[in-house]
């Protein structure tokens, strides 16, 4: 997180804007605070990436997305395409992205990563059955939160490649190193199977630390992504993966698994270890450090703008925070631009309470209220004994 810079909005579509949290060739992504004390995850769209008819066709998916919710996908909460800033806004997760936490502190564990993938693609599930595709997974829009991980960054992903269609035949669309090869050919026509290539993509790095393929940049990773001789790298994959995360990899869309074969095939691999999936997804969950959510001091609190802020509705849109259209920069790990957690000797920002299980990643952030605390544990204890 990033304190406000002078040329930032103080608020927008309601909310008053406490910090940055993100940014990508799409805009810039604040933690945004409502009248009532509601936070979330505030997307002001650049003006230049939506012109009248891209404005029109978002209205028609954040529509659209209003139909998919679930306890994986982050939820929508507003959004408005004919502001002069374009903003969006969706549920804030107070964790860190899966790329973060592998980057930061190594693999996780086999059960855990079963887990993560039964998890996931139950959430795929959701979103597939209200006739939408991600397009667009990868470990930065992974989100580990201490109640289980959210999806984010695929409402403007559908939007981008509707875009592109009129202007950039075989223009390719998201993140190369966990793209399937149809889509690293531009093909415009994708089916389920892609989110499969993408979460069997994800899990190998949530594994081994590194992707299917990878290069010095995005055109060199798309060549060896669709040279069908070319197999992907699956060295240090645990042999307990390694026939599903095959399967899942395979070049024809046709052989890759349903996700709910996924989620049967990852669920037996748990109960080898022992487990139940309830117990994985408690171990899941532990892995992420408590994030405490920053808040406005009682001194930036006054009367609030006057907007139409639409009601919330538990649902899911949420823009790709990267890969603007006609970008350049290679889309590989060295270029994405993930949401990092801040040091503890931020000014203003002071470690929790040392009260995390001993399985922990750590905590960071400023202290919540002691209210917001209560409601917190609260819901994160309830989200732990869910079931997926």
């Amino acid at each position: 997180m990033e304190p406000l810079r002078d040329d930032d909005p103080r608020a927008i579509g309601g909310f008053k804007l406490v910090c940055r949290i993100g940014s990508g060739g799409m805009g810039q992504v604040f933690l945004g605070e409502s009248a009532a004390g509601h936070q979330a995850a505030v997307k002001v769209i650049k003006p230049s990436v939506l012109d009248e008819d891209s404005r029109a066709r978002f209205v028609s998916e954040v529509d659209s997305l209003r139909t998919v919710y679930g306890p994986f996908v982050a939820a929508f909460v507003g959004a408005d395409a004919d502001a002069e800033q374009p903003w969006l806004a969706v549920e804030y997760v107070p964790g860190p992205d899966l790329r973060t936490l592998v980057v930061g502190h190594g693999p996780l564990p086999l059960a855990e990563t079963a887990s993560l993938g039964a998890l996931l693609a139950e959430g795929l599930g959701t979103v597939h059955d209200a006739g939408l595709l991600h397009r667009d997974l990868k470990p930065q829009n992974i989100l580990l939160s201490p109640y289980g991980p959210k999806m984010i960054d695929f409402g403007l992903a559908v939007l981008a490649e509707r875009r592109t269609t009129l202007t950039a035949t075989g223009f390719v669309v998201g993140s190369v190193l966990c793209m399937p090869p149809e889509q690293a050919r531009g093909e415009q026509r994708l089916d389920r199977s892609a989110d499969v290539y993408a979460l069997g993509a994800v899990l190998l790095f949530a594994a081994t630390g590194h992707y299917p393929y990878e290069g010095p940049t995005w055109q060199a990773v798309a060549l060896r992504i669709e040279d069908p001789t070319t197999p992907p790298d699956l060295t240090a994959l645990p042999p307990e993966l390694l026939p599903l995360i095959t399967d899942m990899l395979a070049p024809d869309p046709s052989s890759r698994p349903a996700p709910a074969e996924v989620i049967t095939r990852l669920v037996r691999i748990i109960h080898d270890q022992g487990l139940t999936a309830l117990q994985a997804k408690r171990r899941l969950t532990e892995l992420a450090p408590e994030i405490v959510v920053p808040q406005l001091p009682a001194s930036a609190l006054g009367p609030e703008p006057v907007a139409d802020v639409l009601t919330y509705t538990p649902a899911i849109v949420d823009p790709a925070a990267e890969g603007e259209e006609g970008d350049d920069e290679p889309d590989t790990e060295s270029g994405d631009v993930p949401v990092t957690l801040p040091p503890a000797s931020t000014p203003d920002i002071v470690p929790a309470p040392d009260g995390s299980s001993s399985r922990s990643r750590g905590s960071t952030g400023v202290r919540l209220s002691t209210p917001l605390r209560v409601a917190e544990r609260i819901r994160a204890g309830y989200a732990r004994e869910a079931r997926f």
